[in-house]
């Protein structure tokens, strides 16, 4: 391969030295699962403030990749570091403890709206006429463009290409001095899904969209109060888990301690049913319901939906092993670690040639040639996206010796792209908006598919919620985005993509 040839390829892939270092592209090149969205932390009144965000961040690592930030107040001053990577790779030991302060906001990102680079790494800081601010957020905000636009109009001036600054802008904007007061305004002019954190020197705002569209935890260390993306990072640092932070809902701490008030009637709840299927972690809590346990039941529904004899189960790592574990034990077929997961490959290795780029997917994936051989395989997924990635595992398995790959999916066919803080392509690369399920099979290479019917998938999350869709947002699936007050009108989601952009 020619020099011009591996530049034109190391600009298709990766934009840094490594692979994943600093992503801009719009999938991986390896595999085109949907992108993690982002993950925040907050802590107020724990002298070990840093300390605690950065093992929170950890246990949110899986919701961002890209970049990590913690600032800490200690009502004096702001301390803060950014940096591109992980967790581990932007703060040690030294850096925490310079950190000083006991209430601080913390974040990991994925980009869905904004460059992947340092100057959108979050906490946003910020100086204004009241002081210091911070600002981090999991979430989108699809008419921050236009807001943008009218704000630039007016004379500001916007240092990142982050919808999150478009908040702190209208912050500052505002002509209330409370910050509670200006923050509750500036939330009622953005649309979209949200959990954000604000700090000043001597206070932690907490807040969550009127939809509940992304999870958000509070939990109690001591006399100390913490946030999440999700419970989980509680468990990581010894935090009890209180409850979720209610739609529309602005919980203030100061010194007075904290006060619960609203900046927004609750709408229509509508959790984000990909946090069940594929974002959160197993042993996360996303509105009381666990992840794992409703997991194994889209796995049991499915196997009641599309059953098939065969000899072993398997689920492709990691997020789709509980539910088959749950369709195993519903058919009676055993379940058996088919696909082996290699950890240490997403920043570690180099520029790979050609002939290994082409075999990429076994860079992360392998097939237990012993398990498969000569078997009738179940391969149960969480979604399937392009497709690309279907194909390679079941070619995967195959090569391995499976004598025959009946895939199943634990949900519905995915036809719709997200515009809350979910990276998806555009509908024309959805390969279920594409192509009927019969074909869907055949490009994928299987001997049979089926996906998880969206009322299955209701009856296995097991939410009591009386809103429509049991409280979930399944726009990904039935085109219903549930800030939109009616699709019909002209607000079809392709208007919302050219909001976006």
């Amino acid at each position: 391969m020619s020099h011009g040839q591996q530049d034109k390829l190391k600009q298709q892939l990766w934009t840094g030295d490594y692979y994943n270092e600093g992503v801009t592209h719009d999938h991986d090149g390896f595999f085109d699962k949907l992108k993690e969205e982002c993950g925040v932390f907050g802590v107020f009144g724990h002298p070990e403030a840093a300390h605690l965000s950065y093992y929170g961040l950890h246990a949110l690592q899986h919701r961002g990749q890209e970049s990590g930030g913690i600032c800490t107040s200690d009502e004096e001053e702001f301390n803060y570091h950014r940096g591109m990577g992980l967790v581990k790779e932007v703060f040690t030991n030294e850096r925490l403890q310079e950190l000083k302060g006991s209430n601080a906001i913390a974040h990991v990102r994925y980009s869905t709206s904004g460059e992947s680079k340092l100057a959108n790494a979050q906490p946003l800081v910020f100086k204004y006429r009241e002081g210091d601010l911070a600002v981090a957020t999991n979430g989108n905000l699809h008419n921050a463009m236009d807001i943008r636009k009218r704000l630039e109009r007016l004379g500001s001036i916007f240092q990142t290409s982050s919808d999150t600054e478009v908040v702190a802008h209208l912050i500052a904007r505002s002509p209330y001095d409370q910050l509670e007061d200006a923050v509750r305004e500036a939330l009622r002019e953005v649309k979209g899904a949200y959990a954000f954190l604000f700090m000043t020197r001597g206070k932690l705002i907490a807040a969550r969209d009127p939809n509940g569209l992304r999870p958000f935890v509070m939990g109690k260390l001591g006399d100390a109060i913490l946030f999440a993306s999700e419970s989980c990072a509680f468990d990581a640092v010894g935090a009890e888990y209180i409850r979720d932070v209610q739609p529309g809902e602005l919980l203030v701490l100061d010194q007075n301690g904290m006060r619960e008030e609203r900046f927004a009637s609750k709408q229509r709840q509508s959790v984000c049913a990909m946090e069940y299927i594929y974002f959160a972690r197993p042993d996360s809590d996303v509105d009381g319901i666990n992840i794992h346990s409703s997991r194994k039941r889209m796995g049991k529904v499915l196997a009641a939906e599309a059953f098939v004899d065969a000899d072993v189960v398997t689920g492709v790592p990691d997020s789709s092993i509980s539910a088959a574990i749950g369709f195993a034990e519903q058919t009676g077929i055993p379940y058996e670690l088919g696909l082996i997961k290699n950890r240490y490959t997403g920043r570690t290795f180099i520029q790979p040639s050609q002939e290994l780029r082409e075999q990429g997917v076994k860079m992360k994936l392998s097939a237990v040639r012993k398990v498969v051989e000569g078997k009738r395989v179940v391969m149960i997924d969480d979604s399937i996206v392009r497709g690309t990635t279907s194909l390679r595992i079941v070619n995967l398995l195959r090569e391995a010796g499976a004598k025959e790959v009946h895939v199943r999916i634990s949900s519905p066919p995915f036809m719709n792209p997200c515009f809350y803080g979910i990276d998806t392509p555009s509908r024309n690369e959805l390969i279920a908006a594409q192509k009927s399920v019969e074909e869907i099979r055949q490009a994928i290479n299987a001997d049979s598919i089926h996906f998880l019917s969206k009322e299955g998938l209701l009856e296995a999350i097991g939410s009591d919620s009386t809103d429509k869709n049991s409280g979930m947002c399944l726009a990904c699936f039935d085109n219903d985005y549930p800030t939109m007050a009616d699709t019909s009108e002209g607000k079809s989601s392709e208007g919302l993509v050219e909001s976006t952009k």
